[in-house]
């Protein structure tokens, strides 16, 4: 089982700011702000002029989490799994939510008194 390695966050910011920098109309301007980041090993502080400022500022608007699968209709909670199935109430979204919601309701309606009627198919005859 390998184990997650987290990015060192002082490395990441100056990879970004290298990779934004070379863009910037006005490279002297005056900071907006400064950025400080420690990590084990490393830390840096950089000044934000108002370019790096927006591209940091739309990096982070624009970051969606892999996990992130948007709300629960139901419930609102945002701990949707990979199969779209809620982990605080239990609902299923997505097509594969609403066909088997379907598929049950089906099942229901035709075996009203339970597994019983469905193993024997005796609400209609054979299943």
């Amino acid at each position: 089982m390998s184990t997650y390695k987290a990015p060192d966050p002082v490395a990441v910011l100056r990879d970004f700011v290298a990779r934004v920098a070379p863009y910037d109309p006005e490279p002297q301007a005056e900071p907006v702000g400064t950025v400080e980041v420690r990590s084990a090993g490393d830390a840096g502080t950089i000044p934000l002029t108002p370019h790096l400022a927006r591209a940091l500022a739309e990096a982070l608007a624009g970051y969606r989490d892999r996990a992130d699968r948007g709300t629960c209709a139901s419930c609102g909670g945002r701990r949707l799994d990979e199969n779209l199935h809620c982990l605080d109430c239990g609902r299923l979204h997505g097509v594969l939510g609403q066909v088997i919601a379907h598929q049950a309701e089906q099942v229901r309606l035709r075996y009203p008194t339970g597994p019983a009627d469905a193993a024997t198919g005796s609400a209609d005859g054979p299943l």
